[in-house]
């Protein structure tokens, strides 16, 4: 199994704490083992392919927002502990820039967390500018884009991860409109793998 970046950091102290605790405290010594394996399960990047044509999920999760913004449309994918957290490209492209913003950490499933914290990639796309937005939550304090500006994506690659719930949007190319969509809020959709929107159906 393949980890993101950072399972070592989180990982290995409780494994190491399992083991000092092994001779003087054995219940706490599980304790930390079972801490130990969340993480590592929190952290694995399965390999994914596209399910067919058209723009994929960023994200593993439960679409939490369908919308249209100017001649564009957004659609954001909240993750829950349970999800992998390692974001996809939805579409090739071009990274024209990622862009960090600071901001506060309140729930990713909540309406007010287009306030939080955030990286956005700005993709440029045969189909236009797209923009993948990379969203921490209320436990999420650490965001990790893999890409740069200038970089050339491939769609269900692999663009960065989130620490511990999220939230990951993909704002479409303005090529795409509601009738291209294929996904509603509440629907579960998986990273790399689940078809959001397709203009040849």
């Amino acid at each position: 199994m393949r980890f993101a970046p950072g399972a070592r950091r989180f990982a290995i102290p409780a494994f190491a704490a399992a083991a000092l605790l092994a001779p003087v405290a054995f219940p706490l010594s599980l304790l930390a083992l079972a801490a130990g394996g969340f993480v590592a399960w929190f952290f694995r990047d399965p390999e994914r392919q596209p399910s067919g044509p058209g723009v994929v999920s960023p994200a593993d999760g439960r679409v939490s927002v369908v919308r249209a913004e100017g001649d564009q449309f957004r659609v954001g994918v909240f993750m829950n502990v349970t999800d992998v957290h390692v974001n996809r490209a939805p579409f090739d492209g071009t990274v024209e820039g990622v862009t960090h913003r600071s901001g506060k950490h309140l729930p990713a499933f909540s309406k007010e967390s287009e306030r939080n914290e955030r990286v956005d990639v700005a993709v440029e796309t045969d189909d236009g500018p797209a923009e993948v937005s990379l969203i921490a939550g209320a436990f999420a304090r650490r965001i990790h884009p893999y890409v740069r500006a200038g970089e050339d994506l491939t769609r269900a690659q692999r663009i960065g991860h989130i620490d511990f719930g999220s939230r990951a949007d993909v704002l479409l190319p303005p090529a795409y409109d509601r009738e291209d969509l294929l996904v509603a809020e509440g629907d579960r959709v998986r990273a790399g793998e689940s078809i959001v929107a397709a203009t040849d159906r």
